[in-house]
């Protein structure tokens, strides 16, 4: 069965970075799209980036660009997000997903938090 298990979540402080993952498991990774997306405190689901499958396709949240890069391995079938100039306002919890069989799959989500 398909499986997405984010990591790297922590507490920073703004302005610093921050690498999350995501392994994937039970499909053919290098086939498939994968994205990231946030959730905020009291804020809905936001679509944060997105990488197409060779990986020569990225798509950013406006917020974002210039800070954040998505990228992938396709030899390991993990997704990274790499952060910088974080600031308070990307704290949320991170999700990675993908889009299999027209199921869409969800991790369990890695917090990230950007505080003084």
């Amino acid at each position: 069965q398909v499986q997405l298990v984010e990591s790297g979540g922590d507490l920073v402080q703004p302005g610093g970075s921050l690498r999350v993952s995501c392994a994937a498991s039970g499909f053919t990774f290098s086939r498939y799209t994968m994205s990231w997306y946030r959730r905020a405190p009291g804020k809905e689901c936001e679509s944060v980036a997105s990488i197409s499958s060779s990986g020569g396709i990225t798509n950013y949240v406006e917020s974002v660009k210039g800070r954040f890069t998505i990228s992938r391995d396709n030899a390991k079938n993990i997704v990274y997000l790499q952060m910088n100039s974080l600031k308070p306002e990307d704290t949320a919890v991170y999700y990675c997903s993908t889009n299999y069989n027209t199921i869409n799959y969800w991790g369990q989500g890695t917090q990230v938090t950007v505080s003084s």
